[in-house]
């Protein structure tokens, strides 16, 4: 099954008779939905349920699962075909999440319910630590971007380095608003290093994005 949850329907057009992880995927959105659901609805009994729709869609968003596939190197194990090898798949979110929701569905047909529930918990338990502050919290990215636009200046740019072994990288981003460093950033993704950055740029141009119409 993990084999299964790994594998792309692009590798099954190169290889005749494979299973891609599509079927997976469907059924571990669905567990992963109600296994966040269960969990928000006991951790924040004040929530009331216009509260608790939107942490959720924040947790199991695509982006959130592209970052915990990346966090677990999942891209490496993946079975791409030759398209999507050299179209760079193997870094796309689509791609990941999916992956990430097969690899749960598989885990659910697997293992005991609780261990499902905690491994789940624990994968996710900063995102949603982070998202139940109110939904769009973590994405610095976004409000670093519009305040740029509303302020006249070029898009933000990032760059990333990396270092460490494989099985414990760490991504540099840095962040330029019109030629300017703004704001640094790390984490265990890129994504994580440049939402890192953008918050640090946020909070640097917090004043003026404030006073800003």
């Amino acid at each position: 099954m993990l084999v299964e949850a790994l594998t792309h329907r692009s590798w099954c057009a190169d290889h005749a008779g494979a299973s891609s992880n599509e079927r997976l995927e469907f059924l571990g959105d669905s567990v992963l939905a109600l296994v966040v659901t269960d969990h928000i609805y006991t951790a924040f009994p004040e929530m009331a349920e216009g509260q608790l729709a939107p942490l959720r869609s924040e947790v199991v968003r695509a982006e959130t699962l592209a970052d915990l596939a990346e966090q677990l190197q999942l891209a490496k194990a993946l079975r791409l075909g030759r398209g999507e090898e050299v179209s760079g798949g193997r870094e796309k979110p689509s791609i990941l999440s999916d992956a990430m929701e097969a690899v749960i569905g598989a885990v659910y047909l697997d293992a005991p319910w609780e261990v499902l529930v905690d491994l789940v918990r624990g994968w996710l338990a900063e995102p949603i630590a982070s998202a139940s502050r109110g939904p769009g919290f973590r994405d610095f990215k976004t409000r670093l971007q519009e305040h740029c636009a509303r302020c006249g200046y070029k898009a933000p740019e990032y760059r990333l380095s990396e270092r460490g072994p494989d099985h414990a990288k760490q991504f540099l981003a840095v962040v330029h608003v019109d030629g300017e460093e703004r704001g640094r950033g790390g984490g265990r993704s890129k994504k994580q290093a440049e939402q890192a950055a953008a918050a640090a740029a946020w909070h640097t141009l917090e004043p003026e994005a404030v006073a800003a119409p």
